[in-house]
């Protein structure tokens, strides 16, 4: 298995061997959930569903809509949601964020813009790659 590749979560995978199923039921192929499983590993570059399993025991869970979550975007601390959420390649998340209260994403003291909802990419620790002229990444995010 190539180790570059970051290897979701056990919830991902186990949704994409539902949908798997799903769609070969839509075309009238069955399969046991099982069996799913194991292409799911086999697509991953394991050996079997155990092996994949076992390698993901370390990885963050993911990211999923209805989730609550915190952090800081701009510089402000926050509360809210995940609204939508889509694993993208090298462990990257495409995120689109609901705030509880909404949040001034502008430093200067002559005007305010506040956002309610954001959409953000973040890395497997919940930081954005981008970052402000000061260094800090745009979001910073963890559970709530």
């Amino acid at each position: 298995m190539n180790n570059t590749v970051q290897i979701p979560s056990r919830d991902v995978l186990k949704a994409q061997a539902k949908r798997l199923r799903s769609d070969l039921a839509d075309k009238g192929q069955t399969i046991s959930h099982a069996q799913a499983l194991e292409t799911i590993a086999h697509q991953w570059g394991a050996r079997d569903w155990n092996t994949l399993s076992a390698r993901t025991s370390n990885i963050h869970p993911g990211w999923s809509p209805g989730q609550r979550v915190a952090g800081r975007y701009l510089g402000h601390a926050f509360a809210g949601e995940v609204k939508a959420a889509r694993q993208q390649a090298n462990g990257f998340w495409a995120l689109t964020l609901r705030f509880d209260e909404a949040v001034d994403v502008v430093t200067s003291p002559l005007f305010s813009s506040f956002r309610r909802q954001v959409n953000t990419t973040l890395n497997a620790d919940g930081h954005s790659p981008q970052k402000t002229s000061d260094g800090q990444p745009h979001m910073v995010l963890h559970l709530a």
